[in-house]
């Protein structure tokens, strides 16, 4: 009861997950759409999911080669008021520590901004992926994980589907968030939420 509970207040944070500027900031970083795909890391695939009793490490840094991302993850928790934290810069992603760690039954959660007053954010592609892209997870003990994406969706903030995103699965799976959909400059933020779901 009390992980459901906090998966309500997490998701409630998302609404309000990244400030953001007006989309004229990105005309001044036409690269951002045309960036190289990056090499897929290497090093030793993990199993998925572990053995039984066995906690996987902690996620350390995200690829995703497609879309030529390429992180160090911060660790995010919730503030006071019960708000998924979001990453203080916008040019790293971050783990939400109370979601699953990748490679475990259940939902990894990582949110990152998609731009700022600066320019594209570590997310700025995030909607360009298709289903069959690969995302790979690094973790503290040299493993990776590999996801599958399975979906793109843009969902309004105010319908934003907690359950779907933030409930239990079967099996060990992602979700990665941003904003993304109509920017509204007088709240000076999106209006709704891009999530990609993927499986390993």
């Amino acid at each position: 009861m009390m992980l459901a509970a906090g998966l309500i207040l997490a998701a409630g944070g998302v609404a309000g997950l990244l400030l953001t500027r007006h989309p004229a900031s990105l005309i001044a970083h036409p690269l951002a759409e045309h960036a190289a795909a990056l090499p897929a890391p290497a090093g030793p695939i993990a199993a998925v999911p572990p053995a039984a009793g066995h906690l996987p490490a902690r996620p350390t840094e995200l690829t995703i080669p497609v879309i030529a991302v390429r992180t160090r993850l911060v660790y995010l928790g919730l503030t006071s008021s019960g708000a998924l934290q979001v990453p203080a810069a916008t040019s790293v992603a971050g783990w939400y520590t109370g979601s699953s760690r990748p490679g475990a039954v259940g939902p990894a959660v990582i949110v990152g901004h998609i731009d700022s007053y600066t320019g594209p954010g570590i997310f700025y592609r995030l909607a360009d992926l298709h289903a069959g892209d690969r995302i790979y997870l690094r973790r503290s003990d040299g493993t990776l994980v590999v996801f599958r994406v399975t979906a793109v969706r843009v969902y309004p903030k105010d319908r934003f589907p907690t359950q779907s995103v933030y409930g239990p699965t079967p099996d060990p799976e992602l979700r990665l968030i941003t904003c993304g959909g109509t920017f509204d400059p007088f709240r000076h933020s999106y209006l709704s939420n891009v999530v990609v779901y993927a499986a390993a």
